[in-house]
């Protein structure tokens, strides 16, 4: 089998624009979770897509990515710290463009668009996606939330409905900030586990007919609205606080972990 056989065809910046709007991209806000390695190729790479999916929302739309750091032993620089690896390339490329704004707290997010400024403003958020956090702000904005080449396991609005439901497990964190000019160490407690049972959202969303589904690139896409995304979940939390946890016998540490912490 030669190359061109295996090599999956370069897409279009305007291909790809277009494929993002007949998921139903619209104006507005629009947080991206993404894998590049799944869209790609795409002309002008990591940036080219960026491009299509300013293009996609237009001059009034707001496009909002994380950009948090990979490390908490190292004070958080905006202008400098790169976004986590697990992040991908996307992401680390989006905070370095012009124009983009950048929170001043280590679980930052990143933003282009009129509401930048919003979306990624505010004091460090404890813990990292309550509320008062840029995902929580996107919540507020009624922004829509893309997956693309990534599953619900990506989707840190997830994380924003345990916290509004009032989830009863949290592991022990910190993360080191700036204080005074020295860095200093805060603790804090996270409702944390291994995120493989947020995919349980992909189900509860589609059976709902709430999630548009598609190709962009050559990667699978989910486009939800985030007020439906933290709706859906809290109806199926109050019922069962623990679902995005492993059962104890799965062998998940992580969810042992966060199932230990939970008292009574």
């Amino acid at each position: 089998m030669t190359d061109a056989q295996t090599t999956p065809t370069e897409i279009t910046q305007e291909e790809v624009t277009d494929q993002l709007r007949a998921l139903g991209i619209a104006p507005g806000v629009l947080v991206v979770h993404t894998s590049f390695r799944a869209v790609r190729p795409v002309a002008g790479g990591p940036a080219g897509l960026i491009g299509a999916l300013r293009a996609a929302l237009g001059p009034e739309g707001t496009l909002v990515m994380p950009s948090w750091t990979g490390s908490d032993e190292e004070p958080f620089d905006p202008r400098t710290t790169p976004a986590s690896p697990d992040l991908g390339i996307v992401a680390d490329t989006f905070w370095r463009m012009p124009g983009v704004v950048r929170s001043e707290h280590p679980f930052a997010f990143a933003a282009i668009g009129p509401q930048a400024e919003a979306v990624t403003s505010g004091p460090l958020p404890l813990p990292p996606h309550v509320h008062d956090s840029p995902i929580g702000r996107v919540y507020d904005l009624d922004g829509q939330v893309l997956l693309l080449g990534v599953g619900h396991d990506a989707n840190t609005t997830l994380h924003l409905a345990e916290l509004l439901a009032g989830v009863p497990y949290g592991v022990p964190k910190h993360i080191t900030v700036h204080h005074e000019g020295r860095p200093v160490r805060v603790p804090y407690r996270e409702n944390d586990h291994c995120c493989q049972r947020f995919g349980l959202a992909d189900g509860w969303l589609r059976d709902r007919r709430l999630q548009a589904e598609g190709r962009v690139g050559h990667a699978d896409a989910r486009l939800v609205r985030s007020r439906d995304v933290v709706r859906v979940a809290l109806e199926i939390l109050e019922r069962d606080p623990l679902v995005f946890l492993h059962p104890s016998d799965a062998g998940c540490e992580e969810c042992d972990q966060a199932r230990s912490s939970v008292i009574g």
